[in-house]
């Protein structure tokens, strides 16, 4: 749910928060980890991070368990959690024989949900099960790209895949993005959208806000000097020149190709967002 801050300072006058209903603060002690922030410079201080910092604000990482690879028990929801390494919130499971685990919570779950993952589970909200015991249409996230290696793909806040075919031991699945892939029928996923859809809808509101989350300031190319960035320099106003936009290092940045064509799971895509594939 988003709420307008009262604009009672400069800071607060644009900022939309994403209200989230959580039911506690503190995250479950033996699920969390030392998060340690080394991003911006290296030890002799050059900048190795451009954008990035060691401040913000200290966070612990809480450990989720992406591969929900406790089959066959039964959880309870015990809470719902906000997590500061991610967009989407989190949920911790209390399984029958005491073992607790953190998993990212879909979209309408709620405290004392009961929820299984195994491959004879029911297809409803926070079950995970493989993509052949899935409903074509039906609302998944937290995929496998390869059967048992854990959920790696549609993961963010408000993530949502959608089955199209089955055929032959694959599936045709649309991903967020919009491209078509196919993964093995094996693979697993967990019924549902990821939590927090509204997220990005928030806005941040003030420069301070984005410091605490560990972000140093952008400056666009043209406002710098042209020995640091190929689209500074000139006299007055200028724009990003010609034949292409730059990056800071003099490689193209709008309109090349980034992705190796050789890579492993290219033959598994039926289509991106802009076409299809060659």
């Amino acid at each position: 749910m988003l709420k307008k801050i009262k604009p009672t300072s400069a800071g607060q006058r644009h900022r939309i928060v994403d209200v989230q209903i959580h039911t506690t603060n503190e995250p479950h002690k033996s699920l969390i980890s030392i998060h340690k922030q080394n991003a911006g410079r290296n030890a002799h201080g050059h900048v190795t991070t451009r954008h990035r910092s060691s401040g913000g604000v200290k966070r612990y990482y809480r450990l989720i368990d992406f591969k929900r690879s406790k089959r066959d028990v039964e959880g309870k929801v015990l809470t719902i959690e906000y997590d500061p390494n991610r967009s989407a919130s989190i949920c911790l499971i209390s399984y029958r024989d005491g073992e607790k685990r953190y998993i990212i919570a879909p979209e309408g779950l709620k405290v004392n949900d009961v929820i299984v993952a195994s491959e004879s589970a029911e297809p409803k909200l926070g079950n995970a099960l493989p993509l052949k015991k899935i409903p074509i249409g039906m609302p998944i996230h937290n995929l496998e790209l390869i059967p048992g290696k854990g959920a790696q793909i549609v993961r963010s806040a408000g993530g949502l895949a959608l089955i199209q075919s089955k055929e032959a031991g694959m599936c045709t699945i649309k991903l967020p993005s919009g491209e078509v892939r196919l993964l093995k029928d094996g693979c697993f996923a967990t019924i549902g959208q990821a939590s927090n859809p509204d997220h990005k809808n928030a806005q941040i509101g003030k420069a301070g806000r984005k410091r605490h989350m560990g972000w140093r300031p952008t400056v666009r190319g043209v406002a710098q000097h042209p020995d640091s960035h190929p689209h500074g320099g000139g006299e007055g106003r200028s724009g990003i020149g010609m034949p292409s936009p730059k990056t800071p290092w003099g490689k193209p940045a709008m309109g090349f190709r980034t992705r190796k064509r050789n890579k492993y799971s290219s033959p598994r895509i039926v289509s991106r967002t802009k076409g299809k594939v060659k």
